[in-house]
């Protein structure tokens, strides 16, 4: 899957009053943090994933790992958030 720039800019619009469903920590990308993500990617389609201080890992590092382990595209890295989408595979509520 790859968006384009326009279905990006719609995302990023949406996605602008999300609030983070889930916290990377210390640990960096754990099995437990895939699960989350891959879990709330399933109930919301778009989220947002927020960066903890503590991670050592560089949060681009960080976002392409998350998105390739749950299948999902990475559709901004805005400071220490980022914004995943992956659409439902039945009954997608996000149309772009």
């Amino acid at each position: 899957m790859s968006l384009t720039g326009k279905q990006r800019r719609a995302l990023r619009a949406i996605g602008h009053h999300l609030k983070p469903v889930v916290q990377v920590g210390q640990d960096d990308v754990t099995e437990g943090v895939i699960a989350a993500v891959d879990e709330q990617l399933v109930a919301h389609e778009l989220i947002k994933v927020k960066i903890g201080e503590g991670a050592s890992g560089e949060r681009d590092e960080i976002g392409e790992l998350l998105a390739e382990k749950t299948k999902s595209e990475l559709v901004q890295v805005l400071g220490r958030t980022l914004l995943l989408y992956r659409p439902h595979p039945e009954k997608p509520k996000i149309q772009i």
